[in-house]
């Protein structure tokens, strides 16, 4: 099967940039009557048997043959970005909410507003982060976020309640702490930028914001800093944390949640799955809650996940009725439960925070009462990969800068990437 080749003057001058910059060659053949679907593998591990499945319900309804492939995550952009110089992009893709804005800019993506039409049935966040110029070029497929995760025997053996605050995080962490020689109370991983923004939105801060097409920074305002105050400070004046996960990943601290060596930490909603899969026992022992607002309530939560986006040059219909399989009910619910993940639409994620399911209800109301996104702009990808925010975070956790001068250098950088033409 051959992919779609993209034909608008717009993507054709978006893609001689592209080549320019990623070395990328010819190719691509005619459009054929097949439909090619790029999808990100590991989400799902029984992936294989449910895309088959989708793709002979789709042949059956619309007589059209469905090739999927699967793209690990970490080959995703430069597979995307090859594709546009060599002309060999899939009609449908998954995409991850950060490359969707990227990706449109160029010109390579389809706007679905008129498809998809009211997209109050979607999660608002999800929407938000697929719109870019004033369309619709994401669909929200699925989504992810982070709350917190503890171990319930060592709140029970230490009598402690779920913190409804700050305050009282930072207390239990404490006690934690205290109690338990052998175990890190409560991680500040430095090398995880979406620990760290909960508490900037916390404290009523934010990342950037777009007005009139100029990015302002959010992070030395007073609100920022005193988000990352507290969340450093959990380690560098609580010492609740430990000095080595100021060099943790998210993966770290899911790992050494699963050796016994963490009593709480902020991790995300698919974490529980996993550490079920590698210990048992442990999980049986796990419960989860939305991260507390400074004085009660909740801090917002990055809301990641993935948009099933269409490129230029394809069959919009074919394309818009696979999505359409995709997101609908039967197949959306079989998702959420083979991936862990939530999906798109805003009365299903309503259905799961009344879940009995202690591991899923907590994540569903993070989702529903307290998430947001990143900067909705094609340059946040640059950010990302710069790694401004763990950045900030590891020089204010090293010592090697106050958090006036980390939050003041953090700033600059995201307003000159986020502004450059």
């Amino acid at each position: 099967m051959q992919p779609r080749i993209p034909r608008t003057a717009a993507v054709l001058t978006a893609l001689a940039l592209t080549a320019a910059g990623c070395g990328g060659g010819g190719g691509g053949g005619d459009a054929s009557d097949g439909l090619l679907v790029w999808i990100m593998e590991g989400t799902n591990p029984d992936a294989t048997d449910y895309f088959k499945e989708v793709g002979e319900r789709y042949e059956e309804e619309t007589g059209t043959p469905v090739e999927v492939e699967f793209v690990p995550w970490a080959d995703a952009h430069d597979r995307f970005t090859k594709g546009m110089a060599g002309g060999t992009l899939p009609d449908v893709a998954e995409l991850g909410t950060t490359f969707t804005p990227e990706f449109a800019q160029l010109g390579a993506l389809t706007d679905l507003s008129e498809q998809a039409g009211d997209t109050s049935a979607y999660n608002e966040a999800l929407v938000e982060a697929g719109t870019f110029d004033g369309g619709l070029y994401g669909m929200p497929w699925y989504a992810g976020i982070r709350s917190v995760i503890y171990r319930t025997d060592v709140f029970e053996e230490h009598g402690l309640e779920v913190p409804e605050n700050w305050d009282e995080l930072r207390e239990t962490a404490v006690t934690i702490s205290e109690e338990e020689d052998d175990m890190v109370a409560f991680p500040v991983p430095g090398d995880a930028a979406y620990s760290v923004m909960p508490f900037i939105w916390g404290a009523g801060g934010d990342i950037a914001t777009e007005s009139g097409g100029t990015w302002e920074g959010g992070l030395a305002s007073p609100e920022s800093r005193e988000g990352l105050s507290f969340y450093t400070d959990l380690a560098l004046e609580d010492g609740v944390s430990s000095t080595g996960a100021a060099t943790w990943k998210e993966t770290d601290v899911q790992d050494n949640f699963v050796d016994g060596n963490v009593a709480m930490a902020i991790s995300g909603s698919w974490t529980p799955r996993a550490i079920e899969e590698a210990d048992p026992e442990l999980a049986e022992n796990l419960g989860a809650f939305p991260i507390p607002g400074p004085d009660g309530g909740y801090s917002p939560s990055f809301l990641g996940g993935s948009h099933l986006g269409v490129f230029e040059g394809a069959d919009t219909e074919a394309a818009w009725a696979y999505i359409e399989l995709l997101t609908g009910d039967e197949f959306a619910q079989r998702w959420t439960e083979e991936s862990t993940y939530f999906p798109g639409k805003q009365e299903q994620i309503e259905a799961l925070a009344d879940s009995d399911d202690p591991l899923v209800e907590p994540f569903a109301v993070q989702i529903l009462e307290a998430s947001a996104v990143a900067p909705v702009s094609p340059k946040w990808g640059e950010v990302e990969g710069a790694q401004v925010i763990p950045g900030m975070t590891q020089s204010v956790l090293n010592g090697d800068a106050t958090v006036d001068e980390a939050t003041q250098t953090a700033n600059t950088e995201i307003e000159d990437t986020l502004n450059q033409d």
